[in-house]
């Protein structure tokens, strides 16, 4: 029982094992002097190397910058005013001194990964640019206006704290609506049950290919990323190429599904879709388009329907997708074991994983982007935030069922069982490799989540052609990727989409002999799935005798 009482204030308290690993590798480093004192002895000379480099500076002498490329340290004062140039390189310094005490006290890599996350993010915490007295862009602004600038910053951030729970406003909130300006690709809603709605969009061309496209998006958030608003969604830019899409939009968890697992959200989601777009279109192959947890969910399928013999699966789309989770990121120093076992500690007490926790997390993994610099921008410098489509479409967070969200985090993140062939779901077990269809899986440059090298492993184990592309932008972004001056793809196969029969196993092989070209993978998909989605024809009806429409796009699950 006290086991029990300790395990569950240790996960209220330190859920992802950050202070336990960091005591251990404290311990380890506090037996290992000779590495302590020689990392002491390079901070002593480090440091008494800035007094004289700043003095150069002070007197105009040319110097190399402190911090290049690191965009917190873009002012100019940081470089060009010997005070700032001090406090970077002292804090420079210490960062250097951690990271080497860290190395210090390495008895095991993961153990010392984990505690090297949470010191960077207390560095990052504490970095000058988050101190209004040491941030020189801050003190010019307070200056220019006359003290309004902090007078306004102060005033949010108590509207922050009081509203927020101390998180600081990123977006505009006012600036988007869901089903006006967002979620606004014109449909139906042909099909509801406990788990999903499934929206079926208007054709916008007088001919559609035959083979309809089903859209899985994640759970994680709501389903308009995939939709975001117009000349910015995937769904509008699919209809508009000739395709009939659907798109599942899955209900917002609360206690009353804690016992809903990952057997439900194949049979009652991806599969039950598939039977109703098979109704509506009549046609004998539908294409899947899943992104991040919805294309490991669409591969699931994939690999479910082959077990079965089902042949209905078309094409296979995958964005931003991890099948592989022997090297998921920064996300594998948050899915060990120990980890997890927390995970379920604090779900079994709600019967779901709270959709604020879950963005903490990945908020936490990008501290700088998306929490320092709000800091900065609106509690210093006193700015309104802008509008931000993104931005606000991640506010909207989801919930997740204890049970389903435990499986899937056990047995993919935990085990890796997709990977190996060993994963069961519906009482069968599945191998990707028995997917035989072609597949399309693009993989994000810049993707903190699912790193492109771990997308890429996904991808060579489907047994059918798989052309894979790298395309710019990171993990939310990725799929919001219209043609633009700023969008490039890099893959091996020649314009018109054909690809190779097989890819190397190693990512690295594959990039040296891949092409870059200034496309939008759109462009470059909609090429290929045009060439894969059969004749064109007349659009189907907007609904069937058996699932007539019952409402319009984007549903009711939505504003759950």
């Amino acid at each position: 029982m006290l086991d029990n009482a300790i395990r569950r204030v240790s996960a209220r308290v330190d859920p992802a094992g950050w202070f336990a690993a960091s005591a251990s590798v404290a311990r380890n480093a506090a037996c290992n002097p000779a590495a302590v004192a020689a990392a002491t002895g390079r901070l002593a000379v480090g440091l008494a190397q800035i007094p004289p480099d700043a003095v150069r500076v002070a007197v105009g002498a040319s110097i190399q910058p402190p911090a290049p490329g690191d965009a917190r340290f873009r002012d100019p004062a940081w470089q060009d005013n010997p005070a700032y140039y001090a406090v970077l390189r002292s804090y420079l310094c210490a960062r250097s001194y951690v990271d080497s005490l860290v190395d210090a006290g390495t008895a095991d890599s993961f153990t010392a990964a984990k505690a090297r996350q949470l010191a960077h993010l207390l560095l990052d915490v504490a970095a000058p640019t988050n101190n209004p007295v040491t941030n020189p862009e801050v003190l010019t602004r307070a200056i220019a206006t006359g003290g309004k600038s902090l007078a306004r910053g102060t005033s949010y951030l108590v509207e922050d704290v009081v509203r927020r729970g101390g998180r600081p406003k990123r977006t505009d909130d006012t600036a988007f609506t869901v089903g006006e300006n967002m979620a606004a690709t014109p449909g139906r809603v042909v099909f509801r049950n406990d788990l999903i709605e499934l929206i079926q969009y208007a054709p916008q061309t007088e001919q559609v290919h035959a083979t309809p496209l089903l859209a899985c998006p994640p759970w994680i958030n709501k389903f308009y990323i995939m939709d975001i608003g117009p000349g910015r969604s995937f769904v509008e830019w699919a209809i508009r190429h000739g395709r009939t899409v659907f798109l599942i939009s899955y209900r917002n968890p609360d206690e009353s599904m804690s016992g809903v697992g990952f057997d439900d959200y194949l049979t009652d989601g991806v599969t039950a879709a598939m039977d109703v777009v098979g109704d509506i279109t009549g046609a004998s192959k539908i294409d899947l388009v899943g992104l991040c947890l919805g294309g490991a969910m669409a591969s699931i399928a994939a690999g479910y329907l082959a077990a079965a013999g089902d042949d209905r699966l078309g094409t296979l789309t995958l964005a931003n997708t991890l099948l592989d989770y022997s090297n998921p990121g920064d996300l594998g120093l948050l899915t060990d074991a120990e980890t997890l076992a927390k995970i379920d500690i604090v779900m079994r007490r709600a019967g779901y994983l709270d959709g604020a926790d879950m963005a903490q997390t990945f908020d936490l993994l990008r501290a700088n982007d998306l929490i320092f610099r709000y800091w900065v921008s609106r509690w210093m410098l006193g700015e309104e935030p802008q509008s931000f489509d993104l931005l606000a479409w991640n506010e909207d967070s989801t919930r997740m069922p204890a049970s389903m969200h435990s499986a899937y985090l056990h047995t993919l993140y935990g085990e890796n069982q997709l990977a190996l062939g060993r994963f069961t779901i519906a009482g069968r077990t599945i191998s990707l490799g028995d997917v035989g269809g072609d597949v399309y899986i693009v993989g994000a440059l810049d993707d903190h989540i699912v790193p492109w090298q771990s997308s890429y492993a996904g991808a060579v184990l489907f047994g059918g052609d798989v052309r894979f592309v790298l395309s710019n932008g990171g993990h939310i972004a990725g799929i919001v990727n219209p043609p633009g001056k700023k969008t490039w793809v890099e893959a091996c196969s020649e314009p018109d989409g054909r690809a190779p029969s097989g890819l190397p196993a190693d990512p690295s092989v594959w990039r040296e002999s891949a092409e870059r070209r200034s496309v939008s993978w759109w462009e470059d998909w909609a090429t290929w799935s045009q060439q894969r989605a059969g004749d064109l024809q007349a659009p189907p009806p907007m609904g069937s005798k058996q699932h007539p429409a019952i409402g319009t796009a984007p549903g009711t699950y939505v504003f759950t």
